[in-house]
């Protein structure tokens, strides 16, 4: 939202409070000093970061529609109910049959509500897995979408195992005998995100951001201050050329001037052009090569270096110790 638009909001609440007779004086005051504030310079990285976020962005449903020639939605884990927050099912793209699961977001508040803002719970990562499952058992590809600022953080989640499930995933999609082609839609929140992300090909929008935390987040616990977001997004380096520079993604699909809102239609063709190709590419390897061309990528992301004391075995670090 615009700093006009703040202070037209803020006009607003002062007309309301003076009706109804409430004292917000000290709230009002605090958003006005805010507002009066110098604010820091906005970096490429903290751009890419609100453009992923911005609400008419369009969703994994709203990109299934315009991608896929026909699809129809799945719905469940078999273990504990449906999330609203991953979607999933069956579709035909350019008339081959494919698998696709990702986060869902909503259109609208009630919406967001029902979906949990894309934060998935346990049985989103599950029944994202069970449909992979049944694409590796037909030979379907799989396609996912990632939009998420990451999984669902509540007690719920955990006491339905959350890190257990995006574990699982990680595990199961290493191995699973068919293409996997995942893009980054917009926001790539940790391990949320890697819950449906570990494939032979990462795409990722011209506008979306990847990181391990949020901008928010790592402001908070890195830089001991919250207030400094924009500077953490740029320390994150969290954008597309960043990340295609350090190998974590393969491609960037680009989108319409503005961020693919200002054209959706715009936006998917492009993505549905770069899907076709890696596809394309995928097909003509077979199991073993991709395995292991799968297997090779993810390996090679960082640098491990261990110095020569600590290379010695087990057993020759107890018997120096005693």
């Amino acid at each position: 939202m615009s700093e006009n638009a703040l202070r037209d909001k803020l006009q607003e609440l002062k007309g309301i409070a003076a009706e109804s007779n409430v004292d917000i004086s000290r709230e009002i005051a605090e958003l006005e000093r805010k507002l009066g504030a110098p604010q820091p310079p906005v970096n490429e990285a903290w751009r890419r970061v609100e453009l992923a976020r911005h609400p008419d962005r369009p969703t994994t449903l709203q990109y299934a529609q315009k991608i896929f020639d026909d699809f129809v939605e799945l719905h469940g884990d078999r273990t504990f109910g449906d999330d609203p927050a991953m979607v999933g099912g069956i579709g035909l793209l350019n008339g081959v049959p494919i698998t696709f699961f990702g986060h869902q977001k909503g259109q609208n508040m009630k919406d967001n509500l029902k979906r949990n803002f894309g934060m998935a719970h346990p049985e989103g990562y599950r029944k994202a897995l069970r449909l992979a499952h049944q694409a590796a058992k037909f030979n379907r590809p799989i396609l996912t979408f990632i939009d998420t600022p990451g999984a669902y953080p509540g007690v719920s989640g955990e006491d339905r195992g959350i890190s257990q499930a995006i574990a699982l995933n990680m595990k199961e999609f290493s191995i699973l005998p068919v293409p996997i082609i995942a893009t980054i839609l917009g926001e790539g929140g940790s391990g949320g995100a890697i819950g449906i992300g570990v494939a032979d090909i990462v795409l990722m929008m011209e506008n979306a951001y990847y990181s391990v935390i949020t901008p928010e987040g790592c402001a908070s616990i890195l830089l001991r201050d919250s207030s400094k977001a924009r500077e953490a997004a740029a320390l994150l380096k969290l954008t597309p050329s960043d990340l295609l520079r350090f190998r974590v993604v393969d491609r960037i699909v680009q989108e319409p001037q503005g961020g693919a809102h200002m054209s959706p239609d715009q936006a998917a063709a492009a993505l549905k052009a770069d899907l076709l190709i890696s596809l394309h590419v995928l097909s003509r390897r077979s199991v073993e090569s991709l395995l292991a061309q799968r297997h090779q990528k993810f390996l090679s992301l960082g640098v491990f270096q261990e110095e020569e004391a600590h290379r010695k075995s087990l057993l020759q670090r107890l018997r120096d110790f005693f």
